[in-house]
């Protein structure tokens, strides 16, 4: 007992202070972007780019990355003559909507819902979800068919570093006691149908965040014959958080900005 407490003493905190305070970005790798007033259109990067997430419209201007697709791995960086594509310190990259991850329009696979008035019941939805999950949230993580990368760093929210329940935050064992399902996964074939009962067996309001890449857009495994351009096909997503795999406090960022905490 003693030599516990002694030890607790001894050591310093090593929870990190975000989303509190600032996050020391200097140990890791950001972001990749493209500065278009030095780029070259050599189009080296959208050759070598595995998703083809690298799109321009024919001017300096118009070159970017479509967050959504892309799948962090640095090889524009690497390939880059002119030293336009660089890494920022940036990762808080999660959004509400997937048009805003990408410079080029995507069309996503429409459902088959109710004719309903979405407006309306969105407002209405949002205000119940802030009146009654408060501070408090319950997540169900669902891999549909991931690498399970992403659940890896879904798993380090929990440890001592991130301390995710001390926002309130927790994970439970059952869809049914959760507010907020975490996908990961690109939906396979054999996971459509596991999605979609998971999803009608979370109570309302609920809540759904796309981690990673392959649940945004199908990643590196976009087109296939056996899985689905992101989830977004078959559930609704309220946050897409981009990434391959995203870090910690990147999903983090996008299951606060899912509760408007942001």
């Amino acid at each position: 007992m003693f030599r516990l407490i002694k030890k607790i003493i001894k050591y310093p905190r090593v929870t990190l202070a975000y989303p509190r305070g600032l996050l020391d970005v200097s140990l890791f790798r950001g972001t990749p972007e493209i500065n278009p007033a030095i780029c070259t259109q050599c189009d080296v990067c959208l050759k070598r780019c595995p998703t083809g997430a690298i799109v321009h419209g024919g001017s300096p201007e118009c070159i970017g990355i479509n967050y959504d697709t892309c799948i962090f791995c640095n090889l524009c960086v690497e390939v880059c003559p002119s030293g336009a594509a660089h890494n920022s310190p940036s990762f808080e990259l999660a959004k509400k909507s997937r048009s805003e991850l990408r410079l080029t329009p995507v069309v996503i696979e429409e459902r088959n819902l109710p004719d309903l008035s979405y407006a309306v019941l969105e407002d209405l939805l949002q205000q119940k979800i802030k009146n009654i999950f408060g501070r408090s949230l319950q997540i169900r993580e669902v891999d549909a068919g991931s690498c399970n990368a992403c659940d890896l760093e879904i798993n380090a929210l929990n440890n001592p570093f991130n301390d995710l329940p001390r926002l309130g935050i927790h994970f439970v064992a059952s869809p049914r006691h959760a507010d907020m399902l975490l996908v990961t996964g690109t939906a396979t074939r054999n996971m459509e149908l596991a999605l979609v009962k998971t999803l009608n067996a979370t109570p309302e309001p609920k809540l759904v965040v796309a981690v990673g890449a392959c649940a945004c857009s199908g990643g590196i495994f976009q087109d296939s014959y056996a899985t689905r351009n992101g989830i977004d096909g078959l559930v609704p997503v309220d946050v897409y958080v981009p990434g391959c795999p995203p870090r910690p406090q990147a999903i983090l960022y996008g299951i606060l900005k899912a509760l408007d905490r942001i």
